[in-house]
């Protein structure tokens, strides 16, 4: 994080806290006898802890990011967008069955994110001034999170279709794939047999967590092995159809052997206003590294989870759980092997595709449609009929290298920069 953006934001970076801390020594004290001098110094430590712990618990959500690098906090002109043209028949009509059905589910979250805001934000603050360890563990938000649990994911609710609207729909959705084609610079060869292959894994893992009959949206599923480092879309109309690919890119998973270096942790995660994206300035970092990718990017954060530390003993702490484009110069053509410290990295295209159609913003868009603006969101965007929210993340274990997913050459390897793995 650049001093300007701390000073903006009002955070002491190297000390890990907003504001200052109060000092005592201006105070002037009356003689008193002993025990009442006790007492009042005891009355004051009392009000500074509770006052410190108000202050911690009314920050709002853009505090938790304070520390995790260089990123906006007001609404600025797009940098770059997917071409809008062509796009419209993917699209089809308002997104109305896409986010009407959670709107009074996000708008409850939403009114709790202050509170689990304030565990974040303390944790971030503690962060050094490298700009971008946004994956980094938190042991004061571990205790606290930890004792809520995970978050309950639950199944959502879409309109019933016909055979013939589903039929419809799927044909619809499909056309996303030329859009993705058109939009997406660096995109994955998947041959048919492996896009049903990964359908299956995502079925799976879908099942574990209750949500088998997820249909009618997009999902995102992310493979962590080291010999795949690879993001699908895909899409289904009903729960009995089976999943089909849109697309899929390169990315870089949480490399272990390095101390706060986490393994991209494993699950369905929910992508939720709860924990409200924001957007990157696009500036350097101590290694001249834009961790977050050019200014505009969107950085998708899933909240505090629980990672497996790559380092030491091992075990799991918390880390904050993002998905985010890199530097598109210099770590941008690393995409292919774990490289990051447990984030996901993608392609900018993908960010901003991502992005643009509102992929993974169907509580956002019920926010939106019950009257609420948010300034992270485009006025351009074109949302899709067919916005999901969940984020897939699993580990093939591969033991060999697919050709439909080749590592990146030597010559690319032979110019990484220094702390091109610390860069979130």
């Amino acid at each position: 994080m650049n001093d300007n953006f701390s000073r903006r934001m009002g955070a002491r970076v190297h000390g890990g806290v907003r504001g200052g801390a109060l000092h005592l020594s201006h105070l002037k004290m009356p003689r008193l006898a002993a025990p009442v001098r006790r007492a009042l110094v005891g009355a004051l430590c009392a009000w500074w802890a509770a006052s410190g712990a108000w202050a911690a618990d009314v920050a709002p959500a853009s505090g938790a990011h304070v520390a995790s690098g260089a990123v906006q906090h007001a609404p600025v002109h797009p940098a770059s967008k997917p071409a809008a043209s062509g796009a419209s028949a993917a699209l089809g009509a308002a997104p109305s069955h896409a986010a009407s059905q959670a709107a009074s589910t996000v708008a409850a979250s939403a009114a709790s994110a202050p509170v689990h805001a304030s565990v974040a934000s303390a944790a971030s603050g503690v962060a050094g001034a490298s700009g971008a360890p946004a994956a980094s563990s938190a042991p004061s938000a571990s205790a606290a999170l930890a004792a809520s649990g995970p978050p309950v994911l639950t199944l959502p609710v879409h309109p019933a279709l016909t055979p013939e609207e589903a039929t419809e729909a799927t044909r619809r959705a499909l056309e996303m794939r030329k859009v993705f084609a058109r939009d997406v610079n660096r995109r994955l060869r998947v041959p048919p047999a492996e896009q049903r292959a990964y359908g299956v894994r995502l079925q799976a893992a879908l099942e574990e967590k209750d949500l088998g009959a997820l249909a009618g949206e997009f999902v995102v599923l992310v493979d962590r092995s080291a010999n795949v480092q690879a993001l699908f879309i895909y899409f289904r109309a009903l729960p009995q159809d089976p999943w089909l690919m849109i697309g899929a890119s390169p990315v870089a998973t949480g490399r272990p052997g390095e101390f706060d270096h986490f393994l991209t942790p494993l699950g369905v995660f929910e992508h939720t206003p709860m924990n409200m994206d924001f957007r990157a300035e696009g500036t350097m970092n101590q290694n001249n590294i834009r961790g977050y990718g050019r200014r505009d990017m969107r950085i998708y954060d899933l909240g505090w989870v629980d990672g497996e530390r790559g380092w030491g003993k091992g075990g799991y702490s918390q880390m904050r759980f993002q998905m985010h484009a890199t530097d598109p110069d210099r770590l941008e053509p690393l995409l292919g092997i774990r490289h990051s410290k447990g984030c996901v990295r993608i392609p900018s295209t993908l960010n901003a595709f991502i992005d643009h159609y509102g992929i993974l913003d169907a509580e956002y868009q019920a926010l939106v449609d019950s009257g609420r603006s948010l300034w992270v969101l485009h006025s351009d965007r074109e949302i899709t009929p067919w916005a999901g929210r969940f984020i897939v993340v699993v580990d093939s274990e591969r033991k060999t290298r697919p050709a439909w997913s080749p590592a990146p050459g030597s010559k690319v390897r032979a110019k990484v920069p220094a702390g091109a793995d610390t860069a979130d």
